[in-house]
């Protein structure tokens, strides 16, 4: 089989997973809503996809739903573990408390209150392990071994499928005209989700990633031609602090994405305040990566006249953040 035969088979593999993720019972269809105000003042049309809708607030449900669908009758009896930075946690806790699964989720100790309390509230058992992601997920790894299966955050085929769903509905919601989607990076999931499946369905539509300056583990790992893992990770925007991409997802995007964009932290407080003011909701900063991105994109492309969509990924943060976030764009507004 030639390279070109393996690629297309890959992305029709997981065109047709994607086609057939079991999400819906739990997910919602979320709006691709005009932000007119950033379309105005950036020339372009901004188009925001509504994750921070979702029942836990974050696209994560997705791809937990599908993967725990996909579980045998005893490996539901086992009960599952995960480790999270808190988003995928909140999902696998209510997809599991839905399917009458034990569910064990293992987070940062760095983890906002408020998605611990997320997990909690939906029956989720949690364990607050280590400083970072990295540390968490080794912890998860290590209870698995006593018999529960292991829920991959992002690093699995049918977890990809279950965030693909959402390039699904993007192209059902807007059919023709759609020049690039932006999606925000941790351990790459939703970005490899995304990716396959527009570019089996629709590959003229670019595919951008974007990371924190502080977390850009995706752009490392394409530099290198391999993956690595970042000696430090920011948890400023703590829904994407990964050292790591995942194997099934740097596959997928070192093949299928145009192109990775860093932002920064104040780039994100200013894009927070963006979509604030266009929606009147309040993102995280793992959330307002995309937004970020578009906004560095037009300023460093010039592009005008164009349809851009922003994946608005998760609006799970504490309310004693949002000071932070409002200095940091007015730092941000002072530098133009």
């Amino acid at each position: 089989m030639s390279d070109t035969d393996t690629d297309t088979a890959q992305l029709a593999y997981y065109a047709r997973k994607t086609l057939e993720a079991k999400v819906y019972d739990l997910a919602i269809v979320t709006p691709l809503q005009v932000a007119p105000a950033l379309s105005l003042r950036l020339g372009n049309q901004v188009l925001l996809k509504r994750e921070d809708l979702q029942p836990t607030y974050s696209f994560k449900i997705r791809g937990a739903t599908n993967k725990l669908a996909q579980l045998s009758p005893a490996e539901r009896a086992a009960g599952v573990v995960t480790a999270s930075a808190g988003n995928h946690a909140q999902g696998v806790a209510l997809a599991a408390r839905e399917l009458g699964i034990a569910a064990t989720i293992v987070m940062p100790q760095t983890t906002p209150q408020l998605k611990i309390d997320g997990v909690l509230s939906r029956g989720g058992h949690a364990v607050l392990h280590g400083a970072a992601f990295p540390e968490a997920l080794a912890h998860a790894l290590e209870l698995a071994k006593g018999g529960m299966t292991f829920v991959a955050p992002f690093d699995d085929p049918d977890v990809i499928a279950g965030q693909g769903t959402v390039a699904l509905e993007i192209l059902r919601q807007h059919p023709e005209g759609l020049d690039a989607i932006f999606v925000p990076v941790g351990g790459g999931g939703l970005l490899a989700g995304i990716a396959a499946y527009v570019k089996y369905l629709r590959p003229q539509i670019r595919v951008i990633g974007v990371e924190s300056e502080g977390s850009n583990c995706l752009q490392a790992a394409l530099a290198a031609g391999e993956r690595v893992v970042l000696g430090q990770v920011d948890t400023f925007a703590d829904g994407v602090a990964v050292a790591q991409v995942g194997a099934h997802c740097y596959d997928i995007c070192r093949r299928w994405v145009d192109e990775v964009i860093t932002v920064s932290n104040d780039e994100l407080g200013a894009a927070i305040k963006d979509i604030y003011d266009d929606t009147r909701s309040i993102t995280e900063p793992s959330g307002a990566l995309a937004v970020a991105g578009i906004k560095r994109y037009v300023a460093t492309r010039g592009v005008r006249g164009q349809v851009l969509v922003a994946i608005d990924s998760g609006a799970n943060v504490n309310f004693d953040r949002l000071g932070d976030f409002a200095q940091r764009a007015q730092r941000c507004a002072e530098a133009l």
